[in-house]
Parts: structure tokens; sequence; C-alpha cells
């Protein structure tokens, strides 16, 4: 039976690329995994029934934590450096010491290729890393198609069939010129280092030389070199820009009185992992920020840092010891990280607050919030929220809490009228008049208690619409200070009813909230993504109803439609549909 921890850790998972962490009752990480979506990747584990090895790990699972990054190659190699760092006991089939690949190039006069598992070796050239032995591969192999590069690990005493080929200079029976050797050497470095332009020239003159001869399979065959070459050299390079430096990324974010500072550790150009601290709120932000970075270096390497928004943070480097300086990137890749760390630590505010607390008796908070309100104890609770996007694909959201519990089969979506959008009032009207309507007609048990995520506007909405349907209920509204803080609940009359930030009741309804607004939030992504992905799918020669649904199948959403690569999308459909879709795509973006 899956424990109420577990849940609402999943619960939290977004539809992002990541790293997994699963952990024991000690908190000691005993598996490390990665996935394209987090969520689909980790719920598996607990809601689907499970065999052999991963039914024993499962078993041992106590809670797990994520670190979120921008993509599956990303999420690939910080999990192969976590397992190197970690070694948990259930990753034991990769605990075989191999690094993840390089394509490494000897320097000197003799160039030739191979793949290393490591860059240590000061007499080669190392371009990658690569996610896996299949991809470093299969570049290889295009490189030693494009180059004359020796094939044999050892020189033997007569040509082999490569340089029949013309695909070696054959140093076995030939005195291969210096400059040549130099000339290959550069050649190669340019093109692993991202300039292909020299290489494809000369292949697309092969290749239409090739079609004016009629020799249309040797034509075809350069096509493959050509296209094989965009497909390598697209791939993102898990490389940083600040190469091979070691950097912080830090950043912090807030949430109803708690504060969150993370921080991705980056060495040697690579990213290693993440520390992240939840505290609650006291002071001024960039006081406290400071306060819990230089917490932070004291007990941690302090290398150049990159952090977020506040600029009084550069004194750090004055402050720390041993920190070498603090920057405030204003554009480019630097940006991209900083917006990666501040992505963490909002992340891991909303898990503290999703799973805080969950031990405390609920049925005993149930009757402490009775107490609060002067109500019965409120053994059965609904929560409404609206979402929308400036005014359009309107939809409200309703979960139900019984006896503390989620109860999910008691949720409810709703579209709602588009004049309707962006006027959150009348929104809130319909949406209840049609939720108690509804009961009322089947003879539906009612809540003992509403709640709404909007203060006294919306707590007067709902009145409203009960009212009309001659239908009693109290209603209480969750309401914010003027930093958007939930700070207590309103009842119709404007009293207010202050929560402690630490107390067990205010973890309690901020779970509640916090389950309406993912529920809502989640139900329009849905609906402006599938009619946003309707109308990019329309008009595509071959993209017919089932090529459609397998389409959005794979793509939950549009952002990872529009984030496919060619070569992605040549999985699922044929090559020349695929490449009608990404152009359009492409086009629409």
């Amino acid at each position: 039976m899956i424990s109420e921890k577990l849940k609402t850790l999943i619960d939290n998972l977004p539809h992002r690329p990541g790293v997994y962490q699963m952990k024991d009752k000690d908190d000691k990480i005993i598996y490390i995994g990665k996935a394209k979506d987090l969520y689909k990747r980790v719920s598996q584990y607990f809601l689907r029934p499970q065999t052999g090895k991963v039914a024993a790990m499962v078993s041992h699972v106590d809670h797990f934590s994520t670190i979120l990054l921008s993509s599956d190659k990303e999420a690939f190699i910080l999990e192969q450096n976590l397992i190197q760092t970690y070694y948990p006991r259930y990753n034991i089939l990769l605990m075989d010491d191999s690094h993840y690949p390089y394509i490494a190039l000897k320097k000197g006069k003799d160039p030739y290729l191979k793949i290393a598992r490591n860059s240590k070796d000061r007499g080669y050239f190392y371009f990658g890393p690569f996610p896996g032995g299949s991809e470093a591969k299969e570049t290889l192999r295009l490189l030693n198609t494009i180059y004359p590069t020796r094939k044999c690990r050892n020189i033997p005493n007569k040509p082999c069939l490569y340089y029949s080929l013309g695909t070696c200079l054959a140093p076995c029976i030939n005195k291969i010129k210096e400059e040549q050797l130099e000339e290959l050497y550069n050649d190669i470095k340019s093109f692993l280092g991202g300039d292909t332009s020299k290489e494809k020239n000369a292949i697309k003159e092969k290749m239409e030389k090739a079609a004016e001869d009629l020799n249309f399979e040797l034509a075809e065959e350069y096509r493959k070199t050509l296209k094989a070459i965009d497909y390598v050299t697209s791939r993102q390079n898990v490389e940083t820009p600040m190469g091979k430096e070691d950097y912080d990324i830090v950043a912090f974010a807030e949430r109803e009185g708690y504060r969150s500072l993370c921080v991705l550790t980056y060495r040697k150009g690579v990213l290693l992992g993440k520390n992240v601290h939840v505290v609650p709120s006291f002071g001024d932000i960039p006081d406290q920020i400071l306060d819990l970075m230089e917490q932070y270096y004291s007990t941690h390497e302090a290398p150049r840092v990159l952090v977020s928004r506040l600029p009084s943070l550069t004194a750090l480097s004055e402050e720390i010891e041993g920190l070498k300086e603090v920057l405030i990137p204003k554009e480019g890749k630097f940006v991209e990280m900083v917006n990666l760390s501040e992505l963490n630590a909002r992340n891991e505010l909303d898990s503290h607050f999703m799973s805080a607390r969950l031990d405390d008796d609920k049925l005993a908070l149930l009757e402490e919030l009775g107490d609060l309100l002067h109500i019965d104890t409120p053994y059965r609770i609904e929560l409404f929220d609206n979402s929308h996007l400036q005014g359009s694909n309107p939809v409200a959201g309703m979960v139900c809490y019984i006896n503390g519990e989620k109860a999910k089969k008691m949720y409810r979506k709703y579209h709602l009228k588009e004049e309707d959008a962006g006027d959150d009032y009348h929104s809130m009207v319909e949406v209840v008049n049609r939720r108690y309507r509804r009961l009322k007609e089947e003879n539906e048990e009612f809540p003992s208690l509403i709640l709404t995520d909007g203060g006294l506007p919306q707590v007067h909405a709902t009145l409203e619409a009960l009212s009309n349907l001659e239908i009693t209920i109290p209603v209480y509204g969750l309401f914010k200070n003027d930093r958007h803080q939930t700070n207590g609940l309103i009842d119709k009359d404007g009293n207010t009813y202050p929560l402690e930030r630490n107390s067990k009741l205010f973890f309690f309804l901020m779970r509640m909230q916090d389950e309406v607004h993912r529920y809502a939030i989640s139900f329009h992504k849905q609906r402006r993504s599938a009619s946003l992905t309707a109308s990019i799918l329309d008009g595509i020669e071959g993209l017919g109803d089932k090529r459609k649904a397998l389409l959005r199948e794979h793509y939950l959403t549009l952002d990872s439609l529009l984030n496919a690569t060619e070569e992605e999308l040549n999985q699922l459909l044929p090559s020349e549909v695929s490449a009608r879709l990404y152009a359009k795509l492409h086009e629409e973006d």
C-alpha cells in the first residue's frame, strides 16, 4: 500500500526532464534514475505492479527527491555522475566504474579516433560527453567515413580494405607528409567543435556529381551522410558555457512565509547535483539570502557563483573567504542556468508545503478548523479554483477532501463560458451553481464546508450561487496579505481568522490549496495545449487521425512537441511526414 507521503510527492512531480533519487527511511539513496517526464516515470514505480529487483527497491523507498533539468540528455549525464558518486545498491547493473563516453582524437603526427570513458589523458583532444555508447559509436562511424584516419589499432604490414575504399591514408605503406597529417588533425578538431561547413559542402558537390552521372545509389549514400552530420552536430552538448570551470548556480524562491535556497553544483563544466534549504522567512530577502549563503559556504567549497535577481549578493565575494567572485548574468546560456536553479528552488518549496506535517492527526485538525470557524467539524470539504490565460480557455477545478484525505473520485473539471473569461466573480457563480444544482437534483450529499482560493469576492460569488439554489453551506475564503501570501481564512462579513505559518493547520490548508490550484492549472494547460496542437497538426499531408492520436499520446503538451527533433518524430511517423510536420512546427514556432 503506497504511503500518504509518497502519494503527495507523486502529485507534486512535474512533467519535465530530470533525475530522481529514491531514498530509504534513513534518507540514504538506494536508487538513482533519469526521466524525460518525471511524473510519468516515477509514478510508474508505485502505481503499477513490480517484480524482481524493482519490487525489492520499491519496498524500501520511504521518499524521493528530484533535480529538474532542461533536457533528457542533461538528465542522463547527471544520472551517471550521481551513480558514480553514491553507488546506490539498486543501481548494481550500472556500477562498473565506466563513465559517459567521449570521442577522443589522438594529438600529434598520427591522428586517429577512438571512444574514451574519461577525458584525463592529455595526449587526446576530447569531444562530448555523449549520453550513451550508441551515440558515441554513431559519431565515430561518421567521422571515420568522412576522414581518412587510421582505423587499425596496430599498424599492419600491408594495406587493409579501408585504404582501397579511400578512407585511410595507409601509414602502413605510405610516408604521410607532416602538413597532411596536421591538416587532417585540424579538420577533425574543427568538425568536432561544430564547424562542419567544409565537409558538408564537399559532400554536397559529390552528391550532385553522382546525381548528374545518374549514380543515384551513390548520391543517396552522400545524402544520408549529410543527414547524419546534421543529426550528430545538432545534439546539445551538456558541457556548459563555463567550459571546464567550477561554478555554483544559486537561486532562491519564496512562498507563504517560507524561503528556499537552491545551489546547483557544476564542477569541470558538468552538473553534479543540487543542495536546497527551506527555512521560514525572517527579515528582508537580501539579508536572509546572504545569511543562508554564508552558512552554506562555511562548510562547502567556494568557487565562482552565479546568482539571480539580487545585486547585493555580489558583496559575498568580499565577505566569504575563498569565494572567487559572484556574478549576475544578464543574457545567454548563463541566464538559462540561473532560471533552472530558480525552478528547482520553487519546486522544492512546493514539495515542502505538500509534504510537511503529513503525519499530523487529520481528524484532530478538522476539529480545530471547526472550532476556529465556529462551525460543525467539516469532515467533507470542497475547494474551487478558476484558471484562464488572458481571458482564453477558461476552466475551473473542484477538489474534495473527506476526513482530511483526498477523495479523487469526487474531483470535477468544468469548462466555463468564454464571455466570462477573466471575470472571476461570475465564473465562480457559474461553477458553484453547476456543481450544487446537480447535487441537489440527484439528492447527493453536500459538503460541510466550501473553501475558495480568492478571498472575499469569491466568497460572495459562492454564496450568491448557493442562495439562488436555496442551499446553505458554510463558505470561507483563503485570503492573502499585500505580499500575496496566504494569511488565513475570511468569512462573508470580512472577518479574518489568521493562521500561524508554522502551525499544523496552516500546512494542512496549504496542501488543500495547492491541490485545487494544481488540478485547475493542469486542466487549463491540457485544454490550451489540445486547442493549439489541433490547429498545428491540421493540414499536414499524410497526418491523419490515427497518427495525430499517436503524437498526442507521446507529446502531452505543445512545448514537448515543439522541442521534438526530426529524428524523434521519425520514430513515430514516415520520414516524409515527419519532415513536413517538423517544418510546420518551426514555422508556427
